[in-house]
């Protein structure tokens, strides 16, 4: 099945804002012992459509939940440098991918 690209952006946009309400809902859980900084909704938004567009490009998208906020931190570092990202546009990607994670 193929996703057209403005099918594939309303579905990042999509689980941004479920990961979202679910991150801030009661249903999340406990609070962790650090609490993590809420990173502004735009940027996720921003993140998602620069992951899609820089990443989807060389790789299959891997799903968020697959790796772990500090894996990420790892790979968006790594492939910053690959991919000749800004440090905006890695903080970004990383911010969505946390928040959808």
């Amino acid at each position: 099945m193929k996703i057209q690209n403005k099918q594939w952006a309303a579905l990042c946009i999509l689980l941004a804002s479920a990961a979202l309400v679910y991150s801030s809902s009661s249903l999340a859980g406990t609070e962790p012992k650090e609490k993590k900084v809420k990173p502004n909704p735009m940027l996720i938004v921003q993140g998602a459509k620069t992951w899609k567009e820089n990443c989807g490009r060389c790789h299959n998208l891997r799903s968020p939940k697959e790796l772990t906020d500090e894996e990420w931190d790892v790979s968006v570092s790594h492939m910053r440098v690959r991919a000749n990202l800004s440090k905006g546009d890695a903080e970004a990607v990383r911010a969505f991918l946390k928040a959808s994670n």
